[in-house]
């Protein structure tokens, strides 16, 4: 299991994905499940991926060989928007399903890849969308500013509670880091290092990432802080008259 998370405010966008993976309580492993694409000035695109590993590795290097090709194949670097990219993500995810699907259903996994697309392409806003296992994607809006993958339940009532809109990229940042906290807390398929990104509007760079490993003095103190917050304003709640 994973969890991923992408949000979309009116300054920007942030988005963090954990580096766990398991094939059974004895078999967790790390890996990176952001993936960056990158051209300061014209562009930057963040994927988040969550299910098989084989799978959403095999989407990522599909969609790698394509931005490489010099036969005009339609590609990330040529997408003309946001939408348009994520419609690139979703023929790989397509592809590659169709490859591996027949093959995996004689065995106990089935086929599953999904991702959340995040960034800005030079003359639209920032956009954010999720992709489904199936190809299909969905894209965030006011209404709905934040998209997630994976363990979602444990981290989603805090963001319900914190994000919308107009929320700054500094609270956003924090607020994301907490959810992981509490996911971490509930579900040990979710776990460390954590990958962020925080993007600037129309910076179209990204000098804001970091990954938060292990003992990190940071997130420690967060998680310190955030444990005490509750329990205080808990213990401060008033009490039930019988």
């Amino acid at each position: 299991m994973t969890y991923c998370v992408g949000i979309l405010l009116a300054d920007g966008i942030v988005l963090a994905s954990d580096s766990r993976t398991n094939a059974g309580v004895d078999n967790f492993a790390t890996f990176c499940k952001m993936t960056v694409f990158e051209r300061p000035g014209d562009r930057v695109l963040v994927l988040l991926s969550s299910g098989n590993l084989a799978g959403t590795q095999a989407v990522i290097n599909v969609l790698k060989q394509r931005c490489d090709a010099t036969d005009g194949t339609p590609n990330l670097w040529t997408a003309r928007t946001l939408f348009d990219a994520t419609m690139l993500v979703s023929d790989a995810v397509r592809d590659i399903e169709r490859r591996d699907a027949p093959f995996l259903e004689s065995g106990p996994i089935a086929f599953n890849a999904s991702f959340i697309v995040g960034g800005q392409i030079r003359g639209e806003p920032p956009r954010l969308f999720r992709v489904y296992a199936e190809g299909n994607f969905i894209e965030a809006g006011e209404d709905t500013p934040f998209l997630q993958t994976g363990e979602a339940k444990y981290g989603k009532p805090i963001i319900d509670r914190v994000i919308s809109p107009t929320t700054t990229l500094a609270d956003a940042t924090k607020c994301v880091l907490v959810s992981f906290d509490s996911t971490m807390r509930s579900n040990l398929s979710v776990g460390m290092p954590i990958d962020l990104v925080c993007y600037e509007r129309d910076s179209l760079e990204i000098p804001m990432r970091r990954r938060f490993d292990q003992g990190d003095e940071y997130f420690a103190a967060l998680s310190a802080d955030w444990r005490a917050g509750v329990r205080k304003v808990f213990r401060e709640l008033p009490e039930l008259e019988w």
